[in-house]
């Protein structure tokens, strides 16, 4: 079930036809899903302050209704690392179309994954796990359960990625928190199940895990036409 939060992103949200990756990130975190630390700054003055609650080095991203692909415009900056920096990046944001403001959030490291979701009009909700980041489309290695999924079902998405080495620590690197990372899914699956009448997709990608926590670094929900 939505609870009233979760339904007011959602009717904020009809208008554009998919959720802006701030509010996206507020619904996940609602929703049980490890986030990074992050603000919505729509003032050069707010961003700086929330870098500097946040800690250097942070990553801006621009927030636009008219931008739904942020890489695809330079709308993200990484690696931030004081507020010079920062206010460039803002300014350089604020020029892009429909420009809202400016998500400032704490860097996230570790290995790249993508959890996604669909309505599919046969099957209903579909939950999908691979090997994300920039690359994957190239590796194409993802998994796909219906929903909503259980504890052993991730343990097999997991347990078929060719990918899978990655995660349990390849050739002396740190392992991914497994428990973590079957906590999130199972977040995910709950929150994509509440979501079934509005929602058309979810991507989340990428999701960083490492030894100790798996966070969802960008995250957007396309709603379904009503």
């Amino acid at each position: 079930m939505l609870n009233k939060a979760m339904r007011e992103i959602v009717a904020k949200a009809r208008k554009t036809g998919w959720i802006l990756e701030p509010d996206a990130k507020r619904m996940l975190g609602l929703a049980g899903v490890n986030i990074p630390d992050f603000k919505m700054a729509a003032t050069m003055e707010e961003a700086v302050a929330a870098a500097d609650r946040i800690g250097y080095p942070v990553v801006a991203k621009v927030v636009s209704p008219d931008i739904m692909h942020k890489s695809d415009v330079q709308g993200v900056k990484v690696g931030i690392r004081d507020a010079e920096a920062l206010q460039k990046t803002f300014a350089d944001f604020s020029t892009k179309k429909g420009f809202c403001g400016v998500l400032v959030e704490e860097m996230v490291t570790g290995t790249e994954l993508i959890i996604g979701a669909l309505i599919d009009y046969q099957f209903g909700p579909v939950i999908l796990l691979g090997v994300g980041g920039t690359g994957v489309e190239i590796y194409q290695d993802t998994a796909i359960r219906m929903a909503p999924v259980a504890e052993e079902d991730v343990i097999a998405m997991v347990g078929s990625l060719k990918g899978a080495a990655l995660l349990k620590g390849y050739r002396g690197e740190d392992p991914v928190n497994i428990q973590d990372l079957t906590q999130l899914m199972l977040s995910v699956s709950n929150l994509v199940m509440a979501l079934e009448d509005d929602m058309a997709s979810m991507d989340l990608n990428p999701v960083k895990c490492d030894q100790s926590r798996c966070v969802v670094a960008d995250a957007r929900i396309i709603l379904a036409a009503e």
